[in-house]
Protein backbone atom coordinates (compact mmCIF):
# COMPACT_ATOMS: atom_id res chain seq x y z
CA UNK A 1 0.00 0.00 0.00
CA UNK A 2 1.42 3.75 -0.84
CA UNK A 3 2.30 5.61 2.05
CA UNK A 4 3.49 8.76 2.16
CA UNK A 5 7.27 9.07 3.18
CA UNK A 6 7.07 12.91 4.83
CA UNK A 7 4.20 14.56 5.89
CA UNK A 8 2.60 17.37 3.52
CA UNK A 9 3.18 20.73 5.47
CA UNK A 10 0.20 23.36 5.59
CA UNK A 11 1.38 25.45 3.33
CA UNK A 12 2.15 22.86 0.45
CA UNK A 13 -1.42 21.72 1.04
CA UNK A 14 -3.11 24.83 0.74
CA UNK A 15 -0.72 25.85 -2.42
CA UNK A 16 -2.06 22.77 -4.23
CA UNK A 17 -6.09 23.46 -2.88
CA UNK A 18 -5.52 27.63 -4.08
CA UNK A 19 -6.61 26.54 -7.65
CA UNK A 20 -9.90 24.84 -6.44
CA UNK A 21 -10.96 28.04 -5.56
CA UNK A 22 -14.57 29.19 -7.45
CA UNK A 23 -14.11 32.42 -9.48
CA UNK A 24 -17.04 34.69 -8.95
CA UNK A 25 -19.55 35.65 -11.27
CA UNK A 26 -19.50 38.01 -13.74
CA UNK A 27 -22.02 40.09 -15.28
CA UNK A 28 -22.47 42.81 -17.97
CA UNK A 29 -24.46 45.83 -18.71
CA UNK A 30 -27.45 45.70 -20.93
CA UNK A 31 -26.93 47.68 -24.28
CA UNK A 32 -30.46 48.76 -23.43
CA UNK A 33 -31.49 49.62 -20.34
CA UNK A 34 -28.03 49.87 -18.09
CA UNK A 35 -29.09 47.04 -16.01
CA UNK A 36 -26.68 44.41 -15.03
CA UNK A 37 -27.03 40.41 -16.77
CA UNK A 38 -25.79 37.69 -17.29
CA UNK A 39 -23.49 37.65 -20.30
CA UNK A 40 -25.06 35.37 -22.89
CA UNK A 41 -28.35 36.08 -20.93
CA UNK A 42 -31.73 37.69 -22.07
CA UNK A 43 -32.21 40.76 -19.69
CA UNK A 44 -34.75 40.66 -16.64
CA UNK A 45 -35.28 43.90 -17.03
CA UNK A 46 -36.28 44.91 -20.71
CA UNK A 47 -36.28 41.38 -21.70
CA UNK A 48 -33.28 42.14 -24.63
CA UNK A 49 -30.82 39.73 -26.23
CA UNK A 50 -28.58 41.25 -28.94
CA UNK A 51 -30.34 44.16 -29.58
CA UNK A 52 -33.93 42.27 -30.02
CA UNK A 53 -36.36 42.26 -28.07
CA UNK A 54 -37.24 38.24 -26.75
CA UNK A 55 -39.88 38.51 -24.20
CA UNK A 56 -42.63 41.10 -23.69
CA UNK A 57 -41.14 43.32 -20.62
CA UNK A 58 -42.95 43.72 -17.26
CA UNK A 59 -45.28 45.86 -16.66
CA UNK A 60 -44.41 47.45 -13.59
Amino acid sequence: MAVPKKKTSKSRRNMRRSHHALAANSYAECSNCGELKRPHHVCGSCGQYDGREVTAAEAV
